[in-house]
C-alpha cells in the first residue's frame, strides 16, 4: 500500500459541498482508504483571472492503486462531477496527485511529485495539516519548510471550517 497525498479544489458552485462530494467518491474507490482531509481553505485565484474565489483542501490516503491508476480515477471524479479540462480554467472540482509515497516521475500524463507543489500556498498550506514532517521528495526539505519559505508569498489565503462554527467540524 502507497501513501498519496491529493489537492482538491473548486471555485465553482459550493466549493466545500463539491470538495466533500468529491472526497467521498474517493472514498467509494477500491483500492483506496481515506486517512485525512485538511480544512477547507478560500483562495484568491493564482495564475489565472477569474472572479471566483477557490476553496481547496488537502487529503491523504493509502492505495493499492498504480500513481496512474491513481490518476484516472481523479481525473474520472471530476468528470463525473462535471469538469471539463477543455472550458476555461474555472472547474467545480479540481484533483491533483500531489505526491505518491516518494515516487519520483515524469511522464506526458503524470509528474510526481506535482511540479508545481512546492510553489503554491494554497497546497501547502492544507498539505501542511496532514504532513508537516513529509519530505519533499526532490526539494529535500519538509512541507512545513516549504510552506515557511512561502509565508510572504503574496498569496491571499484563509483557512475556514467545512461547517458550523465549532472547530474542527469535519465534511
Amino acid at each position: 500500500m502507497a501513501l498519496a497525498f491529493i489537492g482538491l479544489g473548486s471555485n465553482l458552485g459550493d466549493g466545500r459541498a463539491n470538495l466533500r462530494e468529491a472526497w467521498h467518491r474517493l472514498g467509494a474507490t477500491p483500492g483506496v482508504t481515506l486517512l485525512g482531509l485538511s480544512a477547507p481553505y478560500e483562495t484568491a485565484p493564482v495564475g489565472m483571472v477569474s472572479a471566483q474565489w477557490f476553496t481547496n483542501a488537502a487529503g491523504a490516503v493509502e492505495t493499492a492503486l498504480e500513481p496512474g491508476e491513481l490518476l484516472a480515477v481523479l481525473l474520472a471524479i471530476e468528470h463525473a462531477m462535471g469538469r471539463d479540462r477543455a472550458m476555461g480554467r474555472d472547474r467545480t472540482v479540481d484533483l491533483d496527485l500531489l505526491l505518491y509515497d516518494d515516487r519520483i516521475l515524469s511522464t506526458p500524463e503524470l509528474v510526481l511529485p506535482h511540479p508545481e507543489l512546492a510553489n503554491r500556498l494554497f497546497v501547502l498550506a492544507p498539505l501542511e495539516e496532514l504532513a508537516p514532517d513529509h519530505p519533499h521528495p526532490l526539494a529535500g526539505r519538509t512541507i512545513r519548510q516549504l510552506r515557511r519559505g512561502l509565508d510572504q508569498s503574496g498569496e491571499v489565503i484563509r483557512k475556514c471550517r467545512w461547517q458550523g462554527n465549532k472547530e474542527g467540524d469535519t465534511p
